[in-house]
């Protein structure tokens, strides 16, 4: 019984500590952009291991992230033409700023997103 609470807190801090380092990638994408792809495919590739834990609410958060991120900069690009892609990049990087430091926070309080 010691054994498999041993072997399951093991594993919750191995996925936590993905998600840690998750968030850590989409923060350097504002230096390195494509980090912020890696961090996805890596969300993507241990989706199934975290699966009915707490910590698949920070995995979908930080996928949504990724997504609507990415969806709100082809619009601001777009709208570069029209002068209010502009704000709409700048919004964007507020929006992503807030969900990484949320999403972080949250984590580091072994709390669940969506609450």
């Amino acid at each position: 019984m010691a054994d498999e609470m041993t072997t399951a807190m093991e594993n919750d801090n191995s996925q936590k500590t993905t998600a840690t380092v998750v968030y850590a990638l989409q923060a350097a994408s504002f230096l390195f952009g494509i980090t912020f792809i890696i961090a996805v495919i890596v969300n993507y590739v241990k989706k199934d291991d975290v699966s009915g834990t707490w910590l698949e609410s920070h995995f979908r958060w930080q996928i949504r992230t990724f997504w609507f991120s990415l969806l709100w900069s082809i619009t601001g690009l777009i709208g570069l033409f029209f002068i209010i892609g502009y704000f709409v990049l700048l919004a964007n990087a507020v929006w992503v700023i807030y969900r990484i430091a949320k999403g972080w926070l949250c984590l580091n309080d072994g709390k669940e997103m969506y609450t």
